[in-house]
């Protein structure tokens, strides 16, 4: 029994999607798969009075800047945003998946590409969001890097801000002799997500946020890669924890799905950018 529900869960969320995707975001771009990413990452957008700060999109572990965001990038573009998406973590011959090298070498690059943004627009502040490590990493830039001088809010879908068990998985690694160490030398991102791991133990120690950012965090309890899904949340004045479910019990999305056409999850990060307009978001929210 347990294993159809593993298995109705993915297909359920993709049949709310399919209702949701005939809905287009209105001003969305329709365009080919040559030039997908084309409604984003134009560095000539200058962001309007009702949106002053452009959004800066992080992938999640084994994604891109395109693919991770083929839902919620146009969806907000055709909301007045300018939005920006970067690659990070790559790998030497490794293409078109990334978020696989050492995480604070990725922070790095998120914070040479939002200078870059903040250059391109005349903007002063960013906003963030993340999907996955995408949601966690942000915060070592936040943290250690300066970042919370440019970020004005950091939206995290399923993040992996205390790592992962894997649905108890990881705790057999010790009963493969070199695993974790073949895990260290070849994706590093992978080792450093797990429960535990030095770098978690460094990004959490001493409080979960920083001053002047809103952290806003948006989970699924149907996550089965960040496992609990409990561990995403944060703790802080400043962080908003949101469960999917709580807002609608019959979206059944997963820790891919949540990230990549759920649009009750895509209503609650309009909502986090924009508080002063935010709408109450329920399972018509697929209709917006």
């Amino acid at each position: 029994m347990l294993r159809w529900r593993r298995l109705f869960r993915p297909l359920a969320a993709l049949a709310l999607a399919a209702v949701a995707v005939t809905v287009p975001a209105s001003g969305a771009r329709a365009e080919g798969s040559a030039g997908v990413s084309s409604g984003w990452n134009d560095y000539s957008c200058k962001p309007s009075a009702a949106h002053p700060r452009p959004v800066v999109l992080v992938h999640g572990t084994l994604a891109n800047s395109v693919d991770n965001w083929l839902g919620l990038a146009p969806y907000l573009e055709g909301r007045g945003y300018c939005v920006f998406a970067l690659d990070y973590g790559q790998l030497a011959g490794v293409p078109l998946i990334h978020g696989l090298g050492p995480i604070d070498k990725s922070a790095e690059q998120l914070s040479a590409y939002v200078d870059r943004v903040l250059a391109a627009t005349g903007a002063k502040k960013v906003d963030v969001v993340g999907h996955s490590q995408g949601g966690m990493m942000p915060r070592y830039y936040l943290k250690f890097l300066g970042g919370a001088a440019k970020v004005n809010a950091l939206v995290a879908i399923a993040p992996s801000n205390r790592g992962t068990t894997l649905s108890g998985l990881t705790n057999l690694l010790p009963y493969f002799p070199g695993a974790r160490e073949w895990l260290n030398l070849n994706t590093p991102a992978l080792a450093q997500q797990i429960t535990g791991s030095d770098f978690l133990t460094k990004l959490n120690a001493g409080g979960d946020t920083v001053p002047g950012v809103q952290y806003t965090v948006l989970a699924t309890k149907y996550d089965e890669v960040v496992t609990p899904y409990q561990s995403q949340f944060l703790t802080g004045a400043n962080v908003k924890n949101v469960l999917l479910q709580d807002l609608c019990p019959l979206d059944l999305s997963e820790h891919a799905l949540i990230g990549l056409t759920d649009r009750i999850t895509f209503h609650e990060v309009a909502n986090a950018l924009d508080p002063a307009r935010a709408t109450r978001t329920t399972c018509a929210s697929v209709f917006s």
